[in-house]
C-alpha cells in the first residue's frame, strides 16, 4: 500500500471515532436530562399526593391510660446469697464402732434428737469398774472415820498416844482425797458413756451422711452437717454510694423490709425478710458494704447456698407519678412516651424514670402531670402529629364502614398510581 493510501485510511478512522465521541458525549446527556426531568415531576407529585394521603388517613386506634399518683415504694436492688442460720459438722467424742444411724438423710430433726448410736459396751465397763472403785473407797474411808472418831476418846484416858491419832488423821484426808477422784473418775466414764448417744444440738436438716453403720469412727470423722433453715439469713452487697441512704433510713428504729425473689425476677420467694447487720466497713476492692438480712422461712423457700434478687425497701414516695412500663419508649435523645393532645393528636413527650413500681408500672421524675394520657399500645404506627382514635385498655377498634373502605381503597390506589408513574 502506498504512503497516500495509508494516511487517507487513518484520517477516515479519525473521522468515524470523533463522530462516534460526540454522539455519546451529547445525545445521552440530553436523554438524561429529560429523564430527570420526569423523575422530579414524578416525585412531586409523589410529594403531593404523600401530603393529601397523611391529610385524609383515618385516625391510628391506639390504647391510651392516664397518669396515676399513688406512694411508691423505692428499692435498692442486689443479688443475695442465702446463707443457714447455724451450720454444725456432727462429730464424735469419742471414738467407736457405730451401731446405728436413727436420721434420714434430707430430713429435719430437732434440737436433742438422737442422730446415731455408738456402741457404749467398752464405755459402760469403763463406767461401772468406776463406780465399784468408788465404792470400794468409800467403804475404806468409812472404816477410816470410824477408827479415828474411836481412838479420839481414848486419847485424854492415855490408852492411845498422840502420835498414832495424827496417823488415823491423816489415813481419813487420804481417804477422802481418793473417794473424791473416784467421784470424777465416775463423771468421766458416765460422760464418755452418754457421748456413744450422738444427739442433734440444733433444730436443723440433715445432709448426706459420711458413715455407715459398722464403721469405726473417730472424734476426726464427719458424721453428717446439719444446717439450720429457720430462721435463715441472706448476704448481699450494695455500692457504698447507697450507705448513706441505708443508715438514714434504718437510724428510724423500725427495720428495713427485704424480699427475696428468684433469679429471674419472675415470682417473689420470701417477703418477710428484715435487715439484720450492715456491716462495719466498705471492701475497698470491691467498692461495696456487706449486709445481712433475716428471713423466717416458714415453708422452706429459701435454701442455703441459693442466689436469690434481693429488694432492700428504704423509703416510700408519696403521690409518685405512675404510668405503665410499656408506655416508655426509647430514643436517641433519652425516655419518652406518646402523649395524646386535646386535638386526638399525639407528640413525643421526653420523660424521666424515677424507679420501677412492681414488674409493670413505672414512676416518672419529670415530664408529666396528673391526668396525662400517655399511649400504651401501638406506638409503632405512630410518629409526631399523628392522629389516633384513643381507646381504653382492652377495648377493641370498631370494624370500619363501607364509606372508610371506600376511601381507604381511593387513596390506596392514588397512591399506587404515583408510585408506578414514578
Amino acid at each position: 500500500m502506498s504512503r497516500f493510501w495509508k494516511i487517507a485510511l487513518i484520517v477516515v478512522v479519525v473521522i468515524v471515532v470523533g463522530g462516534i465521541g460526540f454522539r455519546l458525549l451529547h445525545k445521552p446527556a440530553a436523554e438524561d436530562g429529560a429523564q430527570g426531568q420526569g423523575r422530579g415531576q414524578h416525585k412531586g407529585q409523589g410529594a403531593g399526593e404523600g401530603q393529601d394521603k397523611d391529610k385524609d388517613a383515618a385516625p391510628v386506634p391506639v390504647t391510651v391510660e392516664s397518669v396515676v399518683k399513688q406512694d411508691v415504694p423505692v428499692y435498692l436492688t442486689a443479688l443475695g446469697t442465702v446463707q443457714a442460720l447455724n451450720t454444725v459438722t456432727i462429730n464424735p467424742q469419742i471414738s467407736g464402732q457405730m451401731l446405728s444411724i436413727n436420721f434420714k438423710e434430707g430430713q429435719e430433726v430437732k434440737k436433742g434428737e438422737l442422730l446415731a448410736q455408738i456402741d457404749p459396751r467398752p464405755f459402760q465397763a469403763a463406767y461401772d469398774q468406776a463406780a465399784a472403785k468408788q465404792q470400794q473407797d468409800e467403804a475404806q474411808l468409812a472404816t477410816a472415820q470410824s477408827t479415828l472418831k474411836r481412838n479420839d476418846a481414848l486419847v485424854a484416858k492415855g490408852y492411845v498416844a498422840q502420835l498414832d491419832m495424827d496417823t488415823y488423821r491423816n489415813n481419813v484426808a487420804n481417804l477422802t482425797a481418793t473417794v473424791a477422784a473416784d467421784k470424777a473418775a465416775v463423771r468421766a466414764a458416765k460422760v464418755n458413756l452418754d457421748y456413744t448417744r450422738i444427739i442433734s444440738p440444733i433444730d436443723g436438716v440433715a445432709g448426706i451422711r459420711n458413715v455407715d453403720p459398722g464403721n469405726v469412727v473417730t472424734t476426726t470423722t464427719a458424721v453428717v452437717t446439719l444446717t439450720q433453715v429457720h430462721p435463715i439469713y441472706v448476704m448481699f452487697n450494695l455500692p457504698e454510694q447507697n450507705l448513706e441512704a441505708v443508715r438514714s433510713a434504718s437510724g428510724n428504729g423500725d427495720p428495713l423490709e427485704v424480699l427475696a425473689l428468684d433469679r429471674a425476677d419472675a415470682h417473689t420467694l420470701a417477703d418477710d425478710g428484715q435487715l439484720n447487720v450492715v456491716d462495719n466497713q466498705i471492701d475497698t476492692t470491691t467498692g461495696t458494704f456487706k449486709l445481712r438480712s433475716v428471713f423466717q422461712n416458714a415453708k422452706s423457700d429459701l435454701w442455703p447456698g441459693q442466689f436469690v434478687n434481693v429488694r432492700l425497701k428504704v423509703r416510700t414516695v408519696a403521690g409518685g407519678l405512675v404510668i405503665p412500663a410499656q408506655a416508655v419508649q426509647r430514643g436517641p435523645d433519652g425516655d419518652y412516651v406518646y402523649l395524646l393532645q386535646q386535638d386526638q393528636t399525639v407528640k413525643m413527650q421526653p420523660v424521666k424514670v424515677a424507679n420501677e413500681v412492681g414488674d409493670s408500672h413505672v414512676m416518672i421524675g419529670s415530664g408529666l402531670a396528673l391526668n396525662d394520657q400517655v399511649v400504651t399500645e401501638g406506638q409503632f404506627r405512630l410518629k409526631p402529629g399523628s392522629k389516633v382514635k384513643a381507646l381504653k385498655p382492652g377495648e377493641v377498634p370498631a370494624a370500619p364502614t363501607a364509606a372508610e373502605l371506600d376511601k381507604a381503597k381511593k387513596n390506596g390506589k392514588q397512591g399506587g398510581g404515583g408510585r408506578r408513574g414514578g
